[in-house]
């Protein structure tokens, strides 16, 4: 939720630890340095009506309705408090001080019958547009769109810049949007107002309003937004003034369908929040492929196609299709991300956001409609064009997108090749659509664009940084985006779901946030594979004692704290349960070469290597072992065999290094250190180039260790 400033942190503390009597004292000592008559009356009436309930429960009258009484003193007294932080806000704020003093001195009517008569009168007068003759349909439908769109920017500015709703606002908004005499643009349109609203600053009625309107709403696209809207707007701090907030999500949960959308929207965010490696892997990995393939150039005067080299068939047979073989390569992979949910459109789009369409707010959130008044002069430039139609309709562009598209078209049409821009008109161009198409009403593919649209306006809208951002990771860990780790969701249908979540956080790297839905796990959820999730690998055993990740994980651990002699017996108990897996035997090898048991290690070591002659995993222990208990022939031999099979690292050389200096071949061991510094750690300090200890017990000195660092260094 939106931030508070100082003056309020202390009302509000009082307010989500359900204290009313405190919470009015604090209240009473903001109000004297900020006087606000109509709110101190209000105040005085409610501590009022606090004294005299206190004075019922000093005398100790047991009345049933107190509690009840109480929690409603608390939600009114949350009321001043909410409507003061949102008076502070827009006040720090010129920007929204600006749309806000702008729609409230317009001349406009605001009252709920005004605003449904402009919605349901649009829906009519385009209805009867029909019925206009044909020469005069054009421009009169320009007109009335334009006015209405005029209406509906002022509308979307009013419901953001809005204060605390009382429970009747409420009930008409909701009849509003779910009346089918209303247009759905227009409705989704106003739940993305609400939302932001109530994401700067919480209210139990706009919140209602939005399950609601998700439970009931028959339009995908209108129930689609709500669902968004609430799932985003969750604050587990009011929960104290709001209990009912649990009692209103559990019913709804008793639907697996809602369980399964909620699910699907929590993975949908995870891929929003991973939106940077997504954007780095299409500029880096993925545009270059589509670049330098597609049988085009860019150059100062547009785009230019490249013709064929006749030699090049001669010279390199086959590489005409080698080339359209990688081309399809890469579009797959590009299509294969987007079908995954990852949002590939973003890094391209995000420069066509600089249209003065974008100057007003709602025009990032509104759904796209050809018909829009501020697109007109650009339809109108590109004409008919099949191929753009074609985008628009069946590729799962997001609205804001479609807009953008739209508006650069006509620019890029002017830089291609005339043969080219005749094709796109005519719509020959191929989309390979056909899924995409079937996917376009989905519930899936809705959300995804609306999530696209969220991202964008608040990554891309120049006053973004006036409204609360739910993507913003710096204000808490997944900014407002991890809503399954809610106290709302606790003990209700959606903890069976939380897993598939924790898989897709982890999945992408996310384990700091998967801890924290790790930690709102019901304990009938905390399985083996929970405790493997929280590395928890005791806990794993007690549970399923054979279990090969569990046992794994804690001989690593045990290995990590040093303790190489319990480490061993975790890699016996794996090596009976899987003797096919070589890798454990070669663990148990590196535990008995830290106890400094090489003779046990050796015997493992050469079976080990005499089985699997071509591992370079075996043969570098073998090595390191034959150096560590004096073989030192037998153990160069191996290095010189190592260096020639793979690209040595930097532990190779130093290795090799120290095998050498023992064995006396002390300008050899500096060059294989060297080489070791270089490939390794360039800057490293000198304490850290070598292992004092485990020289010293092998004869070599202090000074030796002073002499080869002058010597690896100069």
């Amino acid at each position: 939720m939106g931030a508070l400033d100082i003056s309020l942190e202390r009302i509000y503390r009082q307010l989500t630890t359900g204290n009313v009597g405190r919470g009015i004292a604090e209240m009473e000592t903001y109000l004297a340095a900020w006087p606000n008559p109509q709110t101190s009356q209000k105040l005085t009436d409610l501590k009022s009506e606090y004294a005299l309930l206190e004075d019922y429960w000093l005398r100790g009258v047991k009345d049933p309705l107190m509690e009840e009484q109480y929690q409603h003193m608390l939600q009114r007294l949350y009321t001043l408090f909410a409507n003061i932080a949102i008076h502070r806000h827009l006040q720090a704020s010129s920007y929204l001080q600006g749309i806000y003093n702008s729609v409230r001195t317009s001349g406009n009517r605001w009252t709920l019958d005004a605003i449904r008569q402009e919605m349901e009168g649009f829906v009519s007068d385009t209805a009867l547009l029909e019925l206009e003759p044909e020469d005069q349909r054009k421009e009169k439908r320009q007109a009335l769109y334009k006015h209405h769109q005029q209406q509906m920017n002022a509308l979307f500015n009013y419901l953001l810049t809005s204060h605390i709703w009382t429970a009747g606002i409420g009930r008409d908004m909701e009849q509003l949007l779910l009346s089918p005499t209303i247009d759905s643009i227009d409705q989704q349109l106003l739940i993305s107002a609400i939302t932001l609203s109530l994401m700067n600053r919480f209210d139990w009625v706009k919140f209602r309003l939005l399950v609601n309107v998700y439970r009931q709403a028959v339009d995908q696209p209108v129930r689609q937004r709500a669902l968004v809207g609430w799932a985003l707007s969750i604050d587990d701090n009011y929960l104290a003034v709001f209990p009912e907030m649990r009692t209103l999500v559990a019913e709804l949960l008793q639907s697996e369908e809602v369980c399964r959308e909620l699910t699907e929207l929590q993975i949908q965010l995870v891929y929003t929040l991973d939106q940077e490696k997504v954007t780095t892997t299409f500029q880096e990995e993925i545009m270059p492929g589509l670049m330098k393939n597609n049988g085009f150039r860019i150059t100062k005067d547009g785009i230019e196609e490249v013709d064929d080299d006749p030699m090049e068939d001669i010279l390199h047979p086959g590489a005409s299709e080698e080339r359209m073989e990688k081309l399809e390569s890469t579009y797959r992979r590009m299509i294969d991300l987007e079908k995954q949910g990852a949002d590939i459109y973003f890094s391209g789009f995000s420069q066509m956001k600089r249209f003065p369409f974008f100057y007003d707010m709602s025009n990032w959130l509104v759904p796209f409609f050809i018909d829009h008044p501020d697109i007109s002069a650009y339809l109108s430039s590109i004409g008919e064009n099949r191929f753009m139609e074609k985008l628009l309709i069946h590729r799962p562009f997001c609205n804001s997108d479609k807009y953008s598209l739209v508006m650069v078209f006509q620019q890029v049409m002017n830089r291609l090749p005339s043969n080219l821009i005749d094709i796109l008109k005519r719509g020959e161009a191929e989309l390979d659509d056909e899924e995409a198409a079937d996917m376009m009403g989905h519930p899936f593919t809705i959300r995804r664009g609306y999530l696209m649209d969220l991202y964008r306006f608040f990554r891309l809208f120049p006053n973004r940084a006036a409204l609360f951002n739910p993507f913003d990771e710096r204000k808490q860990e997944a900014g407002m985006c991890l809503f399954f780790a809610s106290a709302v969701f606790q003990g209700t249908p959606l903890e069976a779901h939380k897993r598939e979540v924790v898989t897709a956080l982890l999945k992408h790297k996310m384990g700091t946030v998967a801890q924290l839905l790790l930690d709102t796990f019901d304990e009938e959820q905390r399985d083996v594979q929970y405790y493997l999730w929280r590395k928890d690998y005791e806990r794993a055993l007690e549970l399923a004692p054979d279990n090969e990740r569990a046992l794994a994980g804690q001989a690593r651990r045990l290995f990590a704290a040093q303790c190489f002699a319990e480490a061993e017996d975790c890699y016996d108990r794996l090596q009976l349960l899987h003797p096919e897996k070589t890798g454990y035997v070669l663990n148990k090898a590196v535990c008995l070469v830290r106890q400094d048991d090489y003779e046990e290690a050796l015997k493992l070591l050469f079976q080990l290597n005499y089985e699997h002659d071509d591992d370079n995993g075996v043969l570098r222990v073998l090595a390191w072992t034959l150096t560590c208990c004096g073989r030192l022939d037998q153990a160069v031999g191996h290095y010189r065999q190592l260096m020639e099979r793979v690209e040595p690292t930097a532990e190779d050389y130093q290795n090799q290094g120290y095998c050498l200096w023992l064995m006396g071949q002390t300008t050899e061991a500096a060059e294989s250190f060297r080489k070791s510094i270089e490939k390794g750690q360039p800057d490293a300090d000198e304490a850290s180039l070598f292992d004092k200890a485990w020289l010293a017990e092998r004869g070599i000195s202090d000074m030796d260790i002073k002499m080869m660092l002058s010597k690896v260094k100069n």
